[in-house]
Formats: structure tokens, C-alpha cells, sequence
């Protein structure tokens, strides 16, 4: 049997595959596969029309997607599997589910404008996520660009899109015209390049004196939010919109920050001139007199 060499390459990917998956890098990829499930969900309760549980499954996915980053990183357990399956997972949670959901609602009467306008929430979602993966591997962002996201974020624009169902739930009508205009635009916002305000700028810890404050406002929350969905849903999607303003607002105060310092190496290198120049302007009549 003639001698082969081992290629030292296919060992290592060999060694890599046998190697065990810590426990911590599987939980935050289960959180994001359980709100995949609440997604999928969401769309069969639609289908039933079971549209109040729907909404509530969308709610959940929301609320999952908010917290396995934040395990992720605490736990140390995150991945570049993990970060492409959270997107695969946002894209339909966020981008399928909520336009599939409007449609079967209400959108179907509009015939192939409702469709239409259901498939452009959907790609809208797809390409806001995909600049996203590009963006945060660019080395040439500021530090200060992690507080803002580019247009509005997929979990934000599925939970204010189906405002509408949130307001037909509280006995108010909404023509279908109307639901039709509001998503396109809400599809418009995650496309765009407006920057909003993504709270990470808020900090992780909390000051000893507010740790019973916050966990009172947060039980008061959900409490709210079980005994009164529709209410609360309708006025945090206004309240959220209203917002928006403010994060183009403190996106023009870091870029004039940051115009100001990269103007004041110019105006350093000028000041010894400065000086100079003054001297001999005031040596120059001494000496003619």
C-alpha cells in the first residue's frame, strides 16, 4: 500500500467537526429558533383567522429577538452561525409574517395592490437586514454609530405596521386604502437611511437607587400590556413614530462633533504661523525706525 501523505488542512476540519459545542452556544441559537416558531405560528393563526393570537405570536418573536443578543454576549456564547440565523429568523418573522398577516386581514380586498404591497414590506425587511450584516463589519464606522440603526429596525417596523389591527381591535375602522398607504410607508422607513435611535446607548447597568423603580415600571408594563394589548400596542406605536425625529436630531450633533475635532488639528497647525507673522509685522517698524 503505497504511502499517502495527510493533508494537515482536512485533519484540522476534521478535529473541528468532532469537537463538542459548548452548552452556551446553543442557547442563544434556541431562543432565536423559538421565535422563528412564534413567527411561523403567527402566520397559521392568520390563516385561521385567529388575528388577536396572530398578533400576540408577532409580539413574542419581538420580544425573544430583543433578548437572545443580549444572552449571546453575556453568556459569551455568540457566533457567526448564530448572527445568520437571527437574520434568516428576523426576515421572516418580521418581513413574511406581519405582511402575510395584513394581507389575510384586510389587504386581500385590494386584490394585486394589497399583494403587492405585502411583498414590499417583506423585500424591504429582507434588504434592511442585509445592509445591516454589511454595516457592522465596516472598520470605518465611528465609535459612536453602534447608537443608531439605519432606517428602522425589522422587530420596530413589524410591531408599528400592523397599527391598523391594533386600532380595528378597538372598534375604530381603517379602509383598507388607508392600511395599504401606512405599510408601504412603514416598508419605506426600513429601507431608508434615516437614523434612529437604537438604545444602546442607555447603558447595561443600573443605578443601585433605581434597580425597585425599574423593576416596578417593567412589571407595571406587562401587566398593561396582558390586560389592555390593544391600547398600549396603539399608543406605543405613536409614541415610538412621534420619536423618530430624534435620532436624526442626535445624528446631526455626532457628526458636527465629530467636524469639529477634524477641523481643530487645521486650526493647531495655523496657530504657530499666527504668531510668527504678528512678530514681524511689529519688528518691522523697529527696524525703519
Amino acid at each position: 500500500m503505497p504511502y499517502t501523505r495527510r493533508d494537515p488542512e482536512r485533519h484540522q476540519r476534521r478535529i473541528q467537526r468532532l469537537r463538542q459545542i459548548p452548552v452556551r452556544r446553543l442557547v442563544p441559537n434556541v431562543i432565536t429558533l423559538l421565535a422563528l416558531c412564534a413567527g411561523l405560528t403567527g402566520i397559521r393563526l392568520a390563516f385561521e383567522g385567529r388575528y388577536e393570537l396572530a398578533l400576540a405570536a408577532i409580539v413574542f418573536a419581538a420580544m425573544l429577538d430583543a433578548v437572545d443578543g443580549r444572552i449571546a454576549r453575556l453568556i459569551k456564547g455568540t457566533s457567526r452561525f448564530g448572527a445568520e440565523l437571527d437574520s434568516l429568523a428576523d426576515f421572516v418573522n418580521f418581513g413574511v409574517a406581519p405582511g402575510l398577516i395584513l394581507y389575510i386581514w384586510d389587504l386581500h380586498g385590494l386584490g394585486n395592490l394589497g399583494w403587492i404591497a405585502a411583498m414590499v414590506l417583506a423585500i424591504c425587511a429582507g434588504l434592511r437586514l442585509a445592509r445591516f450584516n454589511v454595516q457592522i463589519e465596516d472598520p470605518n464606522r465611528p465609535h459612536w454609530a453602534g447608537n443608531f440603526f439605519t432606517g428602522m429596525p425589522a422587530p420596530a417596523g413589524a410591531i408599528t405596521v400592523l397599527l391598523p389591527m391594533y386600532v380595528g381591535f378597538l372598534g375604530l375602522s381603517v379602509p383598507a386604502t388607508i392600511t395599504l398607504i401606512y405599510t408601504l410607508a412603514i416598508a419605506a422607513l426600513m429601507v431608508s437611511r434615516l437614523p434612529v435611535l437604537s438604545g444602546k446607548q442607555i447603558g447595561n447597568r443600573v443605578p443601585p437607587e433605581l434597580v425597585l423603580p425599574v423593576i416596578v415600571v417593567a412589571v407595571l408594563f406587562v401587566a398593561l400590556l396582558v390586560s389592555y394589548p390593544w391600547h398600549v400596542l396603539s399608543v406605543g406605536t405613536v409614541i415610538y413614530l412621534a420619536c423618530l425625529p430624534l435620532g436624526w436630531w442626535s445624528h446631526q450633533r455626532y457628526q458636527q462633533a465629530d467636524a469639529a475635532l477634524a477641523a481643530a488639528p487645521a486650526a493647531a497647525d495655523d496657530r504657530p504661523a499666527r504668531p510668527r507673522q504678528a512678530e514681524e509685522e511689529h519688528e518691522r517698524p523697529a527696524r525703519l525706525n
